[in-house]
């Protein structure tokens, strides 16, 4: 088991989200902590001329909302963390931060940006200094709605 767990939620289903926090919940040790972490991806500031000038504010309060709120629905005592900047190095940086014994993230369907920039789940098994946990649902069909 576990001492201190880095849930990584993105932006993924609902579906997802309560399957990563239960399994965040089975893993951790009597009295350890689950930090759930959801990163609001940084947007360059020459391309912030369209967005409102409260989009990031936004974005955290909202993510922040849906996060209690879900771990709160089915009793997972965590602590909900959003922040600002690059997912992949955000998750090694808190990991590291909390001195986490494990990083658990879900995958996705691989597409050509991955290739082009790498999956952020790439980023985290190369950098992490603790052990990581990926979550594989291949060839599944679309599961129920977007929680973000």
């Amino acid at each position: 088991m576990y001492r201190t767990i880095i849930c990584a939620i993105g932006m993924g289903s609902r579906e997802t989200a309560n399957r990563l926090l239960r399994r965040a919940a089975a893993l951790v040790d009597e009295g350890g902590s689950i930090f759930v972490i959801h990163v609001v991806e940084n947007i360059p500031r020459r391309h912030l001329t369209d967005l409102p000038e409260e989009f990031e504010t936004t974005a955290i309060v909202e993510a922040e909302k849906k996060l209690m709120s879900l771990c709160k629905e089915f009793a997972i005592p965590a602590t909900v963390e959003v922040r600002i900047g690059v997912a992949g190095s955000v998750l090694v940086s808190a990991a590291r931060e909390k001195s986490a014994d494990l990083i658990l993230l879900s995958s996705h369907v691989t597409d050509i940006t991955d290739y082009v920039f790498s999956s952020i789940v790439e980023k985290v098994v190369r950098h992490a200094g603790c052990s990581v946990l990926i979550d594989r649902r291949p060839g599944q069909p679309q599961e129920d709605g977007a929680l973000f």
